[in-house]
C-alpha cells in the first residue's frame, strides 16, 4: 500500500540520517580518529540496526569528505593535511565575504532582519560561552548551528550546504590538534555576537574583518599545534 511504503521510506531515511549524524559527532569528538577503519557490520552491531541504513549513512559521509572507502575493508576516516586546512580557511573566507556583502546589500530579500539575526545571535551566545569555558564539544555543536543559520539567511541552500561542509571538515582537522591542549580557555574564538552586531549595522567590511582575524588566529593556533 502507498501509505505503508511511504512510512517505511521515511523511517529508513530518518534512521540513515540519525546514524550519519551520530558518526559525524564521533568524528568531531575525536572518538573516531583520522585513518581509523571500520566495517558496515561493526557499525550496524554498535547501533543495533540493519546494514542497509548504515551503508547509506557511510556513503553520505563519504560524499561529504569525512570518510573514504577502504577497498575490501569497509570505510576509513579521512585524513586531512595542514595544507588542506589552509585551503579550507581560504575557501571559508571567500564564501563569508560574498554572504556578508549580499546580506548587507539585500537585507530585505535575504531576510537579514533584526528578528532573524536575533535568532542567530542566541546560537552565537551559546557558542561564545562554550568557547570562553574551553568546552570544545559544546562549542562545535553551537558553532556549526550558528554558521548554518547565518548562512541560511542568504537564501541560497546550495551555498549554505557547501559552507556547512567546509565548517565540518575544518573542525574535523583542527579537533585532533586542539584536544591535545589541556586548557583551551582563551584559545577558542568567541566573537560570534560581535559578528552579528556588525551585520545588524549592515557593515559588511567590519563583519569580514572580524572573520579574517578569527581565521588568522585559528590557523596560527593549529599550525603551532601541528608543529609539536
Amino acid at each position: 500500500m502507498p501509505g505503508t511504503d511511504g512510512g517505511a521510506a521515511v523511517q529508513r531515511s530518518t534512521l540513515r540520517q540519525q546514524i550519519a549524524d551520530a558518526l559525524r559527532d564521533e568524528i568531531l569528538s575525536g572518538r573516531l580518529e583520522p585513518g581509523q577503519e571500520f566495517t558496515v557490520k561493526e557499525i550496524a552491531e554498535q547501533y543495533g540496526v540493519s546494514a542497509t541504513p548504515v551503508r547509506e549513512a557511510l556513503v553520505d559521509l563519504s560524499g561529504q569528505g569525512l570518510l573514504d572507502s577502504a577497498q575490501h575493508r569497509g570505510f576509513r576516516v579521512h585524513e586531512y593535511s595542514l595544507a588542506d586546512y589552509r585551503g579550507m580557511i581560504e575557501a571559508r573566507s571567500l564564501v563569508t565575504d560574498g554572504i556578508f556583502r549580499g546580506l548587507v546589500a539585500n537585507a530585505d530579500v535575504h531576510h537579514a532582519t533584526p528578528a532573524a539575526l536575533a535568532g542567530v545571535r542566541r546560537r552565537g551566545e551559546e557558542a561564545a560561552r562554550a568557547a570562553s569555558a574551553g568546552d570544545l564539544n559544546v562549542l562545535i555543536g553551537y558553532d556549526l548551528r550558528f554558521w548554518r543559520e547565518l548562512s541560511a539567511l542568504f537564501g541560497n541552500p546550495y551555498l549554505s550546504d557547501f559552507f556547512h561542509r567546509l565548517r565540518v571538515q575544518s573542525w574535523m582537522y583542527a579537533v585532533s590538534h586542539l584536544r591535545r591542549v589541556d586548557d583551551l580557555r582563551g584559545h577558542l574564538w568567541a566573537g560570534h555576537c560581535l559578528l552579528v552586531d556588525a551585520l545588524a549595522d549592515r557593515d559588511a567590511r567590519a563583519a569580514q574583518d572580524i572573520v579574517t582575524a578569527y581565521n588568522a588566529d585559528s590557523l596560527a593556533l593549529v599550525e603551532r599545534l601541528a608543529a609539536r
